[in-house]
C-alpha cells in the first residue's frame, strides 16, 4: 500500500473516531435528544415518588410485604400476603395443550393506590397464584393438570393481564367465580404499612389457567 493510501486510511479512521466520540458526548448530554424526549425525561426526573412501598423504619428488618415464602401458606396470611379464603378451589379445568394460558391481575381502583403500590401488590398476587399452583403440581406429580398448566404458561411467555374493579365486593365475587370453575384465585390483603388501611384487599390473581376459562371470569372487565 502506498504512503498516500495509508495516510488516507489513517485520516479517515481518525475523523470517524472523533466524529463518533463527539456524537456520543452530545447524545449523553442531551444535545441531540428530540424536544419530545427531553420533555419526557424532564417529567420523569421531576415526578414525585409513586410509592413508599420500600420505606421502613431504621429498626425494621423486613420491607412491607416481604414474607418468608418457605414458612408456608399460614405464614403468608399472618404477614398479609394472602387474604383468608372461605372456600377451597375445585379441581382445575381440563387442560388443552394447544390453548394459551394466562394470569389476570384484578386491581381495585377505589383504594387510590399509586402506580408503585399497584405494581408491588400485583407482584404479590402473581407469586401467590404461582405458589398455589406449584404446590398443587408437587402434590399431583408432573402429569397433573396443575403441572401441565404451569409448564404451558412458563413456556409461552407467562402472559399477565391487568384489569380493574371498583370495590372489594367485586373482587371477592370474582374470586368465588374463579374457584367455582377450578381456577387458581388468590387475593392479597395489604399489611397497612403504607398508603392504605391494614387488611385492605388490593389485588386478585386469577390463574394461570387456560385463556378461555379465565375469560369466563374476567373477560368483561376493563383493562387497567
Amino acid at each position: 500500500m502506498s504512503d498516500i493510501s495509508t495516510a488516507v486510511v489513517v485520516t479517515t479512521s481518525l475523523i470517524a473516531f472523533i466524529t463518533g466520540f463527539g456524537l456520543g458526548i452530545y447524545t449523553i448530554r442531551g444535545s441531540l435528544v428530540s424536544a419530545e424526549l427531553a420533555a419526557e425525561r424532564h417529567a420523569n426526573l421531576n415526578d414525585p415518588i409513586e410509592s413508599e412501598e420500600s420505606d421502613v423504619d431504621e429498626d425494621e428488618t423486613l420491607l412491607d410485604h416481604a414474607p418468608n415464602w418457605a414458612n408456608g401458606e399460614e405464614a403468608d396470611r399472618r404477614q398479609g400476603l394472602r387474604a383468608s379464603n372461605t372456600a377451597p378451589p375445585k379441581p382445575a379445568p381440563k387442560f388443552n395443550p394447544n390453548e394459551e394460558c394466562k394470569l389476570v391481575l384484578v386491581v381495585r381502583t377505589d383504594l387510590g393506590m399509586t402506580k408503585g403500590k399497584i405494581a408491588a401488590q400485583s407482584s404479590h398476587a402473581t407469586l401467590a397464584c404461582y405458589k398455589t399452583l406449584l404446590h398443587a403440581a408437587q402434590q399431583g406429580g408432573p402429569q397433573s393438570v396443575a403441572a401441565q398448566l404451569l409448564r404451558q404458561w412458563e413456556r409461552h411467555g407467562q402472559a399477565k393481564i391487568a384489569v380493574q374493579v371498583k370495590s372489594e365486593a367485586e373482587l371477592l365475587a370474582l374470586q368465588a367465580r374463579a374457584r367455582a370453575r377450578g381456577i387458581t384465585a388468590e387475593t392479597i390483603a395489604d399489611a397497612g404499612r403504607t398508603q392504605i388501611a391494614s387488611g385492605s384487599l388490593t389485588v386478585l390473581g386469577v390463574g394461570p389457567a387456560p385463556k378461555g376459562a379465565v375469560d369466563e371470569v374476567t373477560g368483561g372487565l376493563k383493562l387497567l
